[in-house]
């Protein structure tokens, strides 16, 4: 029975990080950006922030927070060539959000797993 209880709170930690995280970092945007931003300069950043927080819930929970770290590098180095190749007011843009909407996701995910390794 416990490791049924221990199986939900792991599902319901890595739900509530990918999904409302997602919502989180939405509102953290449009609060710093309310006139809004250009779309399709960092694409994909929706599905990255999701497995990201995924990612980082987690390896909170399994006790790896090194795994972090590999997750950050994996996303800096993804998206570097994205964030050199614009313009340069639109690169500005682009990596100001980038660093934004990632730490906002990051800690997010990262509070959500302690959370969830508490309940243990």
């Amino acid at each position: 029975m416990d490791m049924l209880i221990d199986a939900g709170i792991v599902i319901g930690a890595l739900a509530v990080s990918a999904a409302l995280g997602a919502l989180l970092v939405s509102v953290v945007l449009r609060w710093v950006e309310p006139e809004g931003y250009a779309p399709g300069v960092l694409r994909g950043g929706t599905w990255i922030g999701v497995l990201e927080r995924l990612a980082i819930t987690g390896a909170t929970i399994a006790g790896y927070p090194e795994a972090v770290a590999v997750v950050l590098a994996v996303k800096g180095l993804g998206r570097y060539p994205e964030l050199r190749a614009t313009g340069t007011d639109q690169r500005a843009k682009a990596t100001e959000r980038f660093i934004i909407g990632t730490l906002a996701s990051y800690l997010w995910a990262g509070l959500i797993g302690v959370l969830a390794t508490l309940l243990f």
